[in-house]
């Protein structure tokens, strides 16, 4: 929220604009970028962002949303909303961006940047928590570092902060200096350099360059010498600088860090002294992480003593939303670690994209440090759970209490969580989408464990974002006008049914794909409401099909004759897709079948054919270039055919994810998106450019140390001639990890270490050779993730990553993170 409030003519002065205005006095306390995220419409400036969709393509949304206030590039669509105030500008991200670099410059506040490859998100919100007695802090929601992401950040500075802590990210050259401008850090903290964002850089060193320009007019820049050996001191900015290492000469030089329980014990030399502090984490990660934040308290003049104390009591930063199944058929959103106004907002724009369940409910902490008075705390939340369709609300904490009568709709309150939890038992929670978001202090983790189903201790988890981004690589390939299909059968590749459908309905894809008919039925009663095609209709499914308005294919005549004789007399111009034979030899109509199949159609006025497809055989392999043009060449002539016959132009698609990335001239009218936005696509090398979407992990059970000789596991398989140390896991062929996997063929990594199986794969428990590795029972196991790729599990058992990921059974937990 902006503050001090602008009104629309401030704005077009700051900006220097053209402006046609129609409200001169309009109040501007909100930037929006995306109309589905409106919170006061009234109050809202929608910036129309073009980016891999056109911004202006929204305006009309967010008009219906009731914004009247836009800043925009293209003047065609200012006559359309006579009743709008529209300032013309010819870049609207740069407008964006000089409008935050200008509400920055209101402000005398110090502040830290900071960037690098990994770690920003952390350092920043554990710098919070490390100061936030000493300082009023505002910063990044989430992980708001980009082109956009930081002017958003930066615009919510008023005049209550003594501190911001800012991150920034880029992903190629020359974009560093806009962030650096609108920042402005005093502090600057480079965390490490490494592969993270690589593509858009020559070199590492060309990386780093781009990276360090943000700390170009600092103060102070804390740093390790270990990440920037590519520049010369000399060359680093900050006018001070503060280094820290664990290998080399260094402010904070690391001495010796020791494992005690789940803690980590540090020593380090720091001016000529040895000093100490503990970390509550054990991972490699966090404790690079957790140095940067002791350096930079030790560089802002904190004794030893005090950061010490104060690391000591650092609590996990959980940076994504976690949606999970619940008790009583419930779906969970766990964001029980943080509660501000600017993740509030960002999780109840999650929330809203559930659409599985008719009623949604927030728990939710008092907010605390939030620079506002309780009452207008308070309103301004009610107006925002009203605003965002919440039905009911349990409020914790005295504070929330004592304005319930703000609330006007479903409400209880309780004390504290000790008071929920005692009266958990009598409260009903059922067939209702929970978001449960709260103040760290109140350890809302405890009622999150309530609320959720026990989870198997193997679980895949899903990164939304991460399917988000692959979804905008693949919208960045095709033309404009191009429709998208995302399929999601098979339960969605393994990953899940409407929490993928969800996702991608809110992201706006044009259709959806199943293979059978309950498939498509489950979607549509989780509210699902996009056109989605049936890839594999059953006769006996027609009835089930035509209720729940599912689109069938339609691939040989005696399905098409069957399906006429499943629609009643009345009904008319019922949708369907016409599969074409191109050479897969699998399914669809031969080129012999066209004629009779033409006279069909042009004989009924009960059907409307959506589309005609066909499907690439090897869309990613040059060595077939020759037969994929065949097939193109031929599903153009038939569908040509079929156009006469019609009278009308359906869609036509042939593109599979291999067929966009190699075939830009085969993209028709719509492209079918599959394995691709779970990030594997075979026309790339390396997958280059999509982002790792699922990670499968379990837990190890026990440990055994074996004498000389000892075998492991069903008929004596595994041998261990020098003996050694194994560690069993919670995962088996039941699960979905395959009996090929046994005796060294498959590997999984604990803490850090690439370790192999041993002996057979059992039902529900593989052995692994942990020999000469510190493991304990508990510790996570990693089946796969970015590093240890289903690509690498497909090409050890022969097969391909489309088996790896469907044979992963139901009773795996699917857990989805979203930022």
């Amino acid at each position: 929220m902006l503050n001090p409030i602008y009104t629309i003519s401030n704005i077009v002065e700051i900006l220097s604009a053209d402006a046609r205005i129609f409200d001169d006095k309009s109040i501007i306390q909100y930037l929006v970028t995306d109309s589905r995220s409106v919170l006061i419409p009234e109050n809202s400036l929608f910036f129309a962002l073009q980016s891999h969709r056109d911004g202006h393509e929204f305006i009309k949304d967010a008009r219906n949303k009731r914004i009247t206030n836009f800043v925009i590039s293209d003047e065609k669509y200012i006559n359309q909303y006579p009743d709008c105030n529209f300032i013309i500008v010819t870049d609207v991200l740069v407008a964006l961006q000089n409008l935050a670099a200008v509400h920055r410059n209101h402000f005398d506040l110090t502040t830290i940047g900071i960037t690098g490859s990994n770690g920003k998100t952390i350092v920043k919100e554990w710098l919070y928590q490390l100061l936030a007695a000493d300082y009023n802090i505002v910063r990044s929601p989430k992980s708001y570092n980009s082109q956009i992401g930081v002017p958003l950040s930066v615009c919510q500075i008023d005049a209550q902060n003594t501190l911001g802590i800012f991150e920034a990210g880029i992903s190629a050259v020359n974009e560093m200096e806009n962030l650096a401008k609108i920042i402005k850090p005093d502090i600057g903290i480079l965390t490490n350099i490494g592969e993270a964002h690589a593509e858009g850089f020559a070199s590492k060193e060309e990386k780093l360059i781009e990276k360090l320009k943000l700390f170009k007019n600092a103060e102070l820049l804390i740093y390790s010498p270990d990440y920037v050996g590519e520049v010369k001191f000399t060359d680093l900015p900050g006018k001070t600088k503060f280094s820290w290492s664990n290998n080399q000469a260094a402010d904070l030089r690391i001495i010796s860090v020791e494992q005690v329980d789940e803690t980590s014990y540090l020593k380090a030399i720091f001016n000529d002294r040895e000093i100490e502090c503990v970390l509550p984490f054990r991972d490699k990660a966090s404790i690079e992480n957790g140095i940067i934040c002791w350096a930079t308290l030790l560089a802002l003049g904190y004794t030893a003593e005090q950061a010490d104390f104060k690391l000591e009591k650092l609590s996990h930063v959980s940076m994504r939303l976690e949606l999970k199944n619940g008790i009583n058929q419930c779906s969970i959103i766990d964001d029980s670690y943080s509660a501000d106004i600017s993740s509030l907002v960002i999780a109840l724009d999650f929330l809203n994209q559930q659409n599985q369940h008719p009623k949604k409910t927030v728990i939710l902490s008092e907010l605390f440090e939030t620079g506002k008075a309780d009452l207008d705390l308070y309103t301004e939340i009610a107006d925002l759970l009203l605003q965002k369709k919440v039905n009911r609300l349990i409020g914790i904490g005295s504070h929330i209490s004592k304005y319930a009568e703000i609330f006007k709709f479903e409400t209880q309150f309780f004390e504290d969580t000790d008071v929920f939890i005692e009266a958990f038992p009598s409260l009903q929670f059922s067939h209702e989408t929970i978001l449960v978001k709260g103040a760290r202090r109140f350890e809302f983790g405890r009622i999150s464990k309530l609320l959720t189903q026990k989870i198997h201790d193997t679980v895949l988890e899903i990164d939304l974002n991460a399917m988000v981004d692959n979804l905008q690589f693949y919208r960045s390939k095709i033309k404009p006008g191009v429709k998208i299909m995302a399929m999601v059968k098979a339960f969605s590749y393994g990953s899940g049914s409407f929490e993928i459908a969800n996702l991608l309905q809110f992201h706006k894809v044009d259709y959806l794909a199943v293979a059978y008919a309950d498939e498509g039925i489950a979607l549509r009663k989780a509210g699902i409401t996009l056109p989605i095609m049936v890839m594999s209709p059953e006769v006996s499914a027609f009835d089930a099909i035509i209720k729940h308005n599912l689109e069938p294919e339609i691939y040989s005549l005696d399905i098409l004759n069957s399906f006429l004789n499943a629609l009643s007399g009345t009904e008319l111009n019922y949708p369907i897709h016409l599969k074409i034979d191109s050479g897969m030899h699998r399914l669809g109509f031969d080129a012999i079948e066209i004629e009779e199949l033409s006279d069909i159609l042009k004989d009924s006025n009960k059907i409307s054919v959506q589309s005609i497809f066909s499907h690439l055989v090897a869309s990613s392999e040059a060595e077939h270039d020759g037969f994929t043009q065949q097939q193109i060449d031929k599903f153009n002539l038939i569908a040509q055919k079929l156009i006469n016959a019609l009278g009308y132009k359906p869609l036509l698609h042939i593109s599979n994810t291999s067929g966009i990335s190699r075939w830009s001239e085969a993209q028709m009218d719509m492209v079918r998106l599959g394995i691709g936005l779970y990030g594997f696509d075979a026309a790339l090398q390396h997958n280059k450019g999509l982002k790792t979407v699922m990670v499968l992990k379990t837990t190890v059970t026990q440990i055994k140390t074996l004498d000389a000789g000892e075998t492991v596991g069903y008929s004596r398989r595994g041998v261990m001639p020098e003996g050694g140390k194994i560690a069993t896991v919670k995962i088996g062929y039941a699960d979905g990890y395959s009996r090929a996997f046994g005796n060294g063929v498959g590997k999984m990594i604990i803490n850090d270490k690439l370790v192999p199986t041993i002996g057979s794969i059992c039902m529900d428990m593989t052995m692994l050779d942990v020999t000469g590795i510190d493991v304990k029972p508990g510790d996570e196991a990693i089946v796969f993730d970015k590093e240890h790729s289903i690509m690498q599990l497909a090409k050890d058992t022969n097969t391909i990553p489309y088996e790896i990921l469907t044979n992963i059974s139901q009773r795996v937990k699917r857990v989805y993170f979203y930022e």
